[in-house]
């Protein structure tokens, strides 16, 4: 039988690896030539709007698995704590038209993978 602590973090893990992946597929579709443009906008490298790849792709996949959990955590919050400084900054007190907080999904994504860093990957992972 599951244990309840073990299947909330598999919950957690599969939830928030699952959603951010959906968006690291849309770039690998689509491209990233708005992440491109937004660091040279900060006069940043646009060679690294690839580790956007990492972010959204690798570290959803190591979270989802449940390989290096911790590590793919991490650098999801990474990923988020860019995306926001470089995308979203003037949005930190808004409000969304809907009346939430115009960052929910940012703040999501950032707040339950520093959840994951914490918590670890439970009992329900791969070998690490």
């Amino acid at each position: 039988m599951l244990e309840n602590t073990d299947l909330g973090k598999l919950i957690v893990r599969l939830t928030l690896g699952g959603l951010l992946l959906f968006h690291g597929i849309a770039k690998l579709l689509n491209g990233i030539g708005f992440i491109e443009a937004q660091l040279a906008s900060h006069n940043l490298p646009a060679i690294l709007a690839y580790g956007v790849y990492i972010g959204e792709v690798v570290a959803p996949l190591m979270v989802i698995l449940g390989y290096q959990t911790r590590i793919g955590a991490l650098i999801i919050v990474f990923n988020m704590l860019v995306a926001i400084v470089l995308v979203h900054s003037h949005q930190l007190l808004s409000l969304a038209g809907n009346g939430g907080w115009a960052l929910e999904l940012q703040g999501f994504f950032l707040f339950t993978s520093l959840a994951v860093v914490f918590m670890g990957p439970g009992k329900y992972k791969l070998k690490n």
